[in-house]
């Protein structure tokens, strides 16, 4: 029994959250130790349950402060909750360093979405221009996703010197059409009831495209992930800022 991971959750009711609860139940590896929800005394479920890890899927409004607690009482944050700021994450790097903790947070636990970020990452050299659309569930909180900002933050860092071409309509008959702009990539939100996490990148030259799809049927998707995070945050005190560097896809 010494050699379980003793793992928590925090919005263990959520959509997310309640499958991986039932995940880390069947798991041989985990002991999972419960969950938390809004309205819960955190620091005296951390301090009576003491995890190894907190994983999050929450609000933005409440993940870092769920991710610090976590921290202070000795726990590894895994964090999947998406559209938080950039200084919240290197404020959760730093109070991981500080206290000798690995840690993640990512912008996708799906190890499928992971590598279609890096396909589009190889692939963004060799096209003129790009565009997202990134499809999810009616519920979703925040638009455009995590996953879709970073992935146009990523194919554009890899344009360098050379960004790709964004061809904005001459006349706009329909406010914010040609969607989101972030580094010359526009990005396309759609919500609607049946999506569960689907995302395209599209890049176009002359006479050709091409199309990089993942697609999630269930959110079962987000368990390999997420358990593979938590191994690796739990025996070693680094600090992870996506699933593709556990996975060893940072390209050089």
């Amino acid at each position: 029994m010494s050699d379980l991971i003793r793992v928590a959750v925090a919005g263990h009711r959520g959509k997310v959250g309640s499958v991986l609860a039932a995940a880390f139940e069947a798991d041989p590896g985990i002991e999972y130790v419960g969950g938390i929800g809004a309205g819960d005394d955190l620091a005296a479920f951390l301090k009576t349950k003491r995890p190894r890890a907190l994983v999050d899927f929450t609000r933005p409004s409440v993940a870092l402060h769920n991710a610090l607690a976590a921290i202070a009482a000795g726990a590894s944050p895994v964090v999947g909750t998406t559209g938080m700021p950039a200084d919240a994450v290197d404020k959760l790097e730093v109070a991981c360093k500080e206290k000798g903790l690995g840690g993640i947070v990512a912008p996708n636990f799906a190890v499928g979405a992971v590598l279609m970020m890096h396909l589009a990452e190889i692939a963004a050299p060799h096209f003129d221009a790009a565009e997202i659309v990134e499809m999810h569930h009616a519920a979703k909180l925040d638009a455009p996703s995590g996953t879709a900002l970073s992935t146009a933050r990523r194919i554009a860092a890899r344009r360098g010197s050379m960004p790709f071409s964004h061809k904005k309509a001459e006349k706009e008959t329909l406010a914010g059409t040609r969607g989101g702009e972030e580094g010359n990539v526009a990005v396309h939100s759609v919500r609607l009831p049946g999506f569960v996490a689907d995302q395209e990148v599209i890049f176009g030259l002359p006479g050709q495209t091409l199309t990089i799809v993942h697609r999630t049927t269930s959110r079962e998707a987000y368990i390999p992930g997420v358990l593979l995070a938590i191994r690796k945050v739990t025996s070693e005190p680094r600090f992870y800022r996506g699933l593709d560097e556990l996975l060893g896809l940072r390209l050089g």
